[in-house]
């Protein structure tokens, strides 16, 4: 039986002495509940979740930690609804509608009383053990390039190929929900190449910087993914947001230095990445895109 997949999240704000949530009513239902929808096809869970809950609470959401999913029947098939905290960036002009007809901001514990499903409330447990999120980073490998060595020049000049180029436009869309600051690449072309079509869309410039870069001759692999952890810890503590392309033999070490998961599987595909959170300067979570 083919499963339902959905997308939603718990959009918060900042309020004197707390924190107040988003929940929404829906008519239909005669339900209180998170804002949430299914996925349309081929869309990315996260996505989905920053669109859905834009859609049904007119809240723009920026997304930060995944939450617990939840796991239940509807209309005879089993749902999956895949959640993650966002800080509301912007909001107003809600129009109640046939699908939505009321929006209300309440701290946590008050939502988590009014919501009308159990699996809704644990959602909003799991959110209220947070502390605030201070900076968020997507970090990505970059797109495909063909094979090494392959080509006549320099390992670093090897550009995307087309399915490289294909990651790059649809790690755009992802990158364009955390809203970063700023743009930092290692110095490799295919590298720079992945973050190309985030740049334009965003109308910010790519920084390239090696210390992002994979080993090179002479050069030890865990000496450069303490470099690349290093730069992702300054990027938080300086606040904000940003993205970060760099390569696949120095993005698994450094997110084990991060998280201190010593053995860890954090290999990432190419065109693939991780949404990364942190407080100050430590980082809460590490997902993967």
């Amino acid at each position: 039986m083919t499963e339902i997949r959905a997308a939603g999240g718990v959009p918060w704000r900042p309020r004197p002495g707390g924190t107040e949530v988003c929940i929404v009513h829906r008519p239909r239902y005669g339900d209180w509940t998170l804002p949430k929808g299914k996925l349309e096809p081929t869309e990315h869970p996260l996505a989905a979740a920053v669109r859905e809950v834009a859609e049904e609470s007119d809240v723009r959401g920026v997304p930060q930690v995944r939450l617990p999913s939840a796991h239940y029947r509807s209309e005879g098939r089993p749902k999956v609804v895949d959640y993650w905290s966002m800080r509301a960036a912007a909001s107003g002009g809600f129009q109640p509608d046939t699908e939505v007809d009321e929006v209300r901001w309440l701290p946590v514990d008050e939502a988590a009383r009014l919501v009308s499903y159990p699996h809704d409330a644990d959602v909003l447990a799991a959110f209220a053990t947070l502390p605030p999120v201070t900076a968020t980073v997507l970090l990505a490998r970059h797109g495909h390039a063909g094979r090494r060595g392959t080509g006549t020049g320099p390992d670093t000049a090897r550009p995307l190929d087309a399915e490289g180029w294909a990651q790059a436009y649809a790690l755009a869309e992802l990158v364009a929900l955390v809203r970063p600051q700023r743009l930092l690449s290692a110095s490799p072309r295919r590298c720079v190449q992945t973050l190309d079509p985030a740049a334009t869309r965003l109308d910010l410039p790519i920084e390239v910087c090696g210390d992002l870069d994979e080993p090179r001759a002479g050069q030890q692999r865990d000496e450069r993914s303490l470099a690349l952890a290093a730069r992702l810890l300054d990027l938080a503590g300086g606040g904000g947001n940003a993205a970060v392309c760099s390569q696949g033999k120095v993005i698994p070490g450094a997110l084990e230095q991060l998280t201190g998961r010593v053995g860890a599987d954090f290999t990432t595909p190419k065109g693939g990445g991780w949404l990364l959170a942190f407080v100050g300067d430590a980082l809460l979570a590490a997902e993967p895109l």
